[in-house]
């Protein structure tokens, strides 16, 4: 059975650091990446820049980076969106993920509704839509540095089929975000940071993570998910052999901290999935994936969350990957602001697993920095 591609949505204001967080997923990640961005304009600057960032071969330029430089995505879904989608899952065997990248007038909702369109559904999942936030402009008091130049692109695009005014569109950016990446906060000071959070958690859903980021730097893993491409090497740097307590990831003052749950044993499915967004929001979890085996099942289902965004699938596991003794439990690699949060969501889901759980497990080294 063909494996999912995780498709990420990265959104935010004309300015707000998108592109500089893009070329640095691409180029960091270890993983095969396509990329398809959205501009204003004819000419395409955001794809000059990611071409020149030397994240794939030259020879592959053509088959990974897609300029769309026709008007809004979110306008443009059936002519431009849904056939561009299909051409990079011919290469879907070659690649790891797409990334979205719009522009900043695009309305993040109708991509998401494309992915379910039926020609493309089975063979890809939403990985998270990421907002992007201009940190230094919302110490002003505005969502975007240069508001007139927003506003002038907003009135001056003839593709755009939705009016919808900066501040409706910002709320309707952070209403579909299930990650929120609050850029340049090295040029703001942590007291205004903390504000600028406070008021950004009022305007998204509960659970979102709301993450600064200093010149578009942040843990991969954070953004993208892990990878299985040669089984818990999507593990990495989360268990080594499993003979370490904690694995922290330290960026822009945000320390994540990688763990690994186990668990053998039968598992009702309904329960788990009710549970699961409720632990993600109490115990601060940025990313959590997995696999989970159910009696009565061939394949395993495979769970993604970024938040409390829960996607779940049956879908083959490779030979390599851990596999309960029983042929019923669970797998889950877990990211999370709290140290505990391992071990919590260990105990809490042992509610749903009627089997002693092997030893919850977490990574170590030396914080990044």
């Amino acid at each position: 059975m063909p494996t999912r591609l995780p498709v990420t949505v990265i959104t935010g204001f004309l300015g707000a650091g998108k592109t500089t967080l893009l070329r640095h997923l691409l180029t960091t990640s270890g993983q095969r990446l396509a990329v398809m961005v959205n501009e204003f304009g004819s000419v395409g600057l955001d794809g000059d820049l990611i071409r020149s960032c030397g994240f794939c071969p030259e020879d592959e330029l053509e088959g990974r980076l897609v300029e769309l430089n026709n008007g809004c995505l979110c306008c443009t879904v059936q002519d431009d969106f849904l056939p561009t989608m299909e051409r990079l899952l011919e290469r879907a065997d070659h690649l790891d993920g797409i990334v979205v990248e719009t522009s900043g007038l695009a309305l993040p909702r109708p991509l998401l509704q494309a992915l379910e369109w039926p020609a493309i559904r089975s063979r890809v999942h939403v990985n998270g839509v990421v907002t992007v936030v201009d940190g230094e402009a919302m110490v002003g008091g505005h969502p975007v540095a240069d508001r007139e130049a927003l506003e002038n692109q907003r009135l001056n695009d003839p593709s755009l089929d939705h009016i919808t005014a900066i501040d409706e569109l910002f709320a309707d950016q952070l209403g579909a975000a299930d990650l929120v990446l609050i850029s340049r906060a090295d040029l703001v000071t942590d007291d205004s940071m903390e504000r600028v959070r406070s008021s950004l958690a009022s305007q998204v859903r509960d659970g979102t993570p709301l993450l600064p980021v200093r010149q578009g730097t942040i843990d991969p893993a954070v953004v993208l998910g892990l990878v299985h491409r040669d089984e818990h090497q999507a593990d990495h740097d989360h268990d080594h052999d499993h003979d370490h307590d904690h694995h922290h990831h330290d960026h822009s003052h945000v320390e994540i901290v990688g763990g690994v749950v186990r668990l053998a044993g039968a598992i009702d499915r309904a329960q788990l999935e009710r549970l699961l967004p409720d632990l993600v929001r109490g115990h601060g979890v940025v990313r959590l994936k997995g696999r989970v085996w159910l009696a009565g099942k061939t394949l395993p289902l495979q769970i993604q969350m970024v938040g409390p965004r829960l996607n779940s699938w049956f879908e083959a596991a490779p030979a390599t990957a851990w596999h309960p003794p029983q042929s019923v439990g669970l797998d889950l690699v877990v990211l999370s602001f709290e140290e505990s949060a391992t071990d919590a969501i260990q105990t809490a889901l042992q509610s749903v697993v009627t089997a002693t759980p092997a030893r919850a497990s977490t990574a170590a080294s030396s914080p990044s920095g």
